[in-house]
């Protein structure tokens, strides 16, 4: 599912799709409804950077069971486990 952000938008807030596209995957993150890879992937980010970003913004990272299971899921995907 794509979401459209008008340009009237985009020219409102100043921003670019990929700073809006960070914005809302800092408040999914935030309100726990995306885990922090799945807000990381929506940013357009790694995981790294994605941590940056809310350490930048003085947002802690929540690490959960839910986090580790994507992380081993996304490792035996990748071959790694």
């Amino acid at each position: 599912m794509a979401v459209v952000v008008p340009d009237d938008v985009l020219q409102a807030t100043r921003m670019t799709e990929d700073e809006i596209r960070q914005e809302l995957a800092v408040a999914l993150f935030q309100r726990d409804k995306l885990t922090l890879a799945q807000a990381a992937q929506l940013a357009g980010m790694d995981r790294l950077q994605f941590q940056h970003l809310l350490a930048s913004r003085r947002i802690p990272v929540h690490y959960d069971i839910e986090d580790f299971e994507d992380d081993m899921a996304a490792l035996r995907d990748a071959g790694r486990v």
